[in-house]
């Protein structure tokens, strides 16, 4: 293989950067403190629901959206609610046109997580509670899942 030849395949060889990573919403309810920060005759029952969006800003430049809402319940009383919207915008260069939107839905939120888990896990801290540890998402499912519904939708 040429000099040439190997800079032209390296030319072209799919690429993701982050370009800049930022909270754009950040809410934490305690709605019933003090009294939720007593100990509980029980571990909180915890409601966690997530979901991803993106928009593209060029042809090579998208913001990613990872939407993270989570609630800790007693019963029915409400202990905690968090909301995190958390965004980056990412540079996406010679991703074929058909394989374009999984890429984005799939690992710039999967570069996310981490960040908007650790934001979370402060938010619960801060708030006088355990600090909430997420599990790992596997965004392919919530890809699989959101497309199956669309579809669903269509139809």
């Amino acid at each position: 293989m040429s000099e040439e030849n190997g800079a032209e395949a390296q030319a072209q060889a799919p690429s993701l950067n982050v370009l800049v990573q930022y909270v754009k919403d950040l809410s934490f309810e305690n709605p019933n403190a003090p009294n939720s920060l007593a100990p509980q005759p029980e571990g909180p029952q915890i409601e966690i629901n997530v979901n991803v969006g993106a928009q593209p800003l060029s042809a090579t430049e998208f913001e990613v959206e990872l939407k993270i809402e989570a609630k800790g319940r007693s019963g029915e009383a409400v202990l905690f609610a968090v909301e995190l919207l958390y965004a980056g915008l990412f540079r996406i260069q010679n991703v074929p046109e058909e394989h374009l939107h999984p890429f984005v839905l799939i690992e710039c939120p999967r570069l996310l997580f981490p960040f908007a888990r650790q934001i979370l896990a402060e938010a619960t801290r801060n708030g006088g509670f355990p600090p909430l540890l997420l599990d790992p998402i596997d965004f392919v499912a919530l890809y699989q899942q959101n497309a199956a519904r669309a579809a669903a939708n269509v139809n």
